[in-house]
This record gives C-alpha cells, structure tokens and sequence, in this order.
C-alpha cells in the first residue's frame, strides 16, 4: 500500500510539473505544444529522480550534478579574489595560532562553504568544536562548547568550566590542538561574546590551548565595535569582510560552477548573466537561486542556452512571491 501511494503522489507531483512547464512555454510564447514535453518520458524521469539517478536539468544540459545548489559546496568553490583572500586568512589565523579570528560577510556570500574547506583541509591533530547556531548566556554558551567537542554537558556552570580547562590542557599534553567555530555569530548577544573571552583565558603565557574562530554577517563586525566590547576587539588577532562578487566575477563564477559539473560550453548568454549579476548583487547564494531556477526554465522550453529573456522571467516570477521585492 506505501507503494501504491508513492506512486499516485509522483504522478500528481509530475502533473503538477507539467503544468508549470506549459506555463512557462506560454510565458515565453514559444510555439510548441503539450505533446513535445513527452509525458511519458516525465514520468519515468521522476521516478529516476526519486532513486537518486537523475534529476530535471542535469541529463539535459549533461551536468554530473546540479551546479547551482544553495548549500555549502567546497568542491564548487569560486575562488575570486575576495574569496581567497578570506580563506587565507583562516589558514594564516589557524596556521599562527590566533586568539580570535573574525570573518563576516553578507548572507550568502560564501562563509560557510569556506568554512567547511577550512575543515577538510586541518591536520589530524585538530580537534574542532563546530556551533552553528546561537547560545545565550554563559552556562547554555558552555554547554553548546562542550557538546561540540563531544563533551558531557547536562552539569552546573563551575562543573563544566573545570571540566573544560581539564579537558583543553589534556588536549595540549597529547599535542592537540583545539579550535572552537562559532558560525552565525552575529546573533551573539554581548554577554555571550564577554563569555568566549573569558573561556579564552585559558590560555597562558605561551601555551596556546584555545582558538576560536567567529563567522557572521556585518552586524557581527558593528557589534564588536562597540565600547562594551572593546576587550573582546583588542583579542581578535584576524579579521576580514568577504565582500560581493563584482558584476565582471558573476559570469565567471557562473562558468566556473557550470564547468565543475561537466558543462561543455557555457549554458548562459553574456546578456543574462549581466542580469543576474544586476538582481543578485554579487550575492553567490542568490546568484544559484536564478541560475537553477533559469536552467529549469530552459529545460522546460527546450533551450539550449539560457537567454536573458529566460532570466528575466525567472526575476518575475521571484519578485512576484516576494523573494526579490518588488
């Protein structure tokens, strides 16, 4: 019976499909007709796509995989100038054993996927406790800390702050190194951001058991300058501001991304790209939201290369679900 739903849930989600796909034929006003989607070859598509061996654009454009997805990607990364930059300030912060090292940069610009390159790349004698979300005060600040290191946490404040000078100096006598990254920091309130300089006293003279590394948005960067926090600032060793991609990067980063998963020439006009690069702002994230949108468009319609009148449609359509404002 679970079978059986499965497949009336594919057939209506295809239905469903298709009638977006004939939508945008008619948005574009191409001449064709229902029967060139070829339903039946929809329909086996879903069902391979389900099993994880085929999805809508990829078989197409003849793509390994989606080039455009929005979650973090080490593999597919555009190093531009800013994006190097900023990575090798984590190498140097981490290399040099750095107290604090503070990255920010816009939503979407790339943070995290730096991050998780940072990550594949650190020597086997790293141990790295990884916070991606946002912990207030100092106890559930603590907590957070030690479960991250794989560490008992369900104690009293004093309990686990003896426990993690027991366990950082363990850590030191074997020769490990320890580094605390807290992503989205800028949703620390002060109080939290005063308790990672306390923790950070633990370390002494020249024994370095502690590095943190903190990752947010710019509000991140307007919250340390504030006078309540001019300790917390005089600690950071490391700093930078991952800034946008030019609008010249865009069509490079497009081609960059396309080309890591097989593309054999480019699947965007010069026009198009030009106005992703104008909508998105330089925004990486917002930049393969449009693009795997507009690969989907050319899909539907058959399109070999995806012009700037299929972008502009997809910008539409976007701005019409509130997604890129009026």
């Amino acid at each position: 019976m679970p079978q059986i739903g499965l497949k009336c849930k594919t057939i209506e989600a295809e239905e469903h499909r298709l009638a977006e796909i004939t939508s945008v034929y008619l948005k574009l006003q191409i001449n064709v007709t229902i029967s060139a989607i070829q339903p039946q070859e929809c329909y086996i598509g879903a069902r391979e796509r389900i099993e994880g061996r085929l999805s809508m654009y990829e078989a197409f454009y003849g793509l390994r995989e989606k080039p455009f997805s929005i979650l973090p990607d080490p593999d597919l990364i555009y190093w531009g100038t800013n994006h190097r930059l900023a990575y090798a300030m984590l190498e140097f912060g981490v290399m040099n054993s750095a107290g604090f090292t503070v990255i920010t940069g816009e939503i979407g610009s790339g943070k995290t996927t730096l991050v998780r390159r940072l990550l594949r790349r650190l020597a086997p004698n790293v141990t790295v406790g990884l916070i991606s979300n946002t912990p207030q005060g100092r106890k559930e600040l603590l907590q957070w800390v030690m479960m991250s290191l794989n560490q008992p946490f369900d104690e009293k404040y004093s309990n686990l702050f003896f426990k993690f000078q027991q366990y950082l100096q363990a850590q030191h006598a074997d020769k490990r190194r320890t580094i605390l990254i807290v992503d989205e920091a800028q949703n620390l309130q002060p109080d939290a951001l005063e308790s990672l300089r306390m923790l950070s006293n633990i370390n002494a003279d020249k024994d370095q058991f502690l590095q943190l590394i903190l990752v947010g948005q710019p509000q991140l960067k307007e919250r340390l300058c504030s006078p309540e926090l001019v300790q917390f600032a005089q600690r950071i060793s490391v700093d930078f501001h991952l800034k946008s991609l030019t609008a010249g990067e865009v069509s490079l980063y497009i081609d960059h991304r396309l080309k890591a998963v097989g593309a054999r020439s480019p699947l965007f006009s010069n026009e198009a790209c030009e106005a992703i690069a104008q909508v998105s702002a330089g925004i990486p994230r917002t930049i393969n939201i449009i693009c795997d949108t507009a690969l989907v468009y050319g899909y539907a319609t058959q399109t070999n290369l995806v012009t700037k009148q299929i972008v502009d449609l997809v910008i539409e359509d976007k701005r019409s679900f509130g997604i890129f404002g009026k």
